[in-house]
């Protein structure tokens, strides 16, 4: 059984960079906000860490939608063509 070392903050750390960095692109500074009055990053962290299977966890913060994924985090997009009529 495979179990981190309790320092394995690193994890964490990037997963925390990536987020802001993602929020940072679309436009909000990083001293607009409080992330984890959005979400508890370290849950989130081991949540992602700990999935058997693949999992995404969806959050929003100052109006951006965002998507959390073993895989990276990605600002969610609604489809445009579906939201349009006329």
């Amino acid at each position: 059984m495979h179990s981190p070392p309790s320092d394995s903050s690193g994890g964490s750390n990037d997963l925390l960079v990536e987020i802001i960095e993602t929020l940072e692109t679309c436009g909000l500074e990083d001293d607009s906000y409080q992330l984890h009055d959005y979400v508890d990053p370290d849950a989130l962290e081991q949540v992602i860490a700990s999935a058997d299977e693949n999992i995404t966890v969806q959050f929003t913060v100052e109006g951006i939608p965002l998507d959390v994924s073993p895989d990276g985090v990605d600002v969610i997009v609604e489809d445009e063509s579906q939201s349009v009529g006329e």
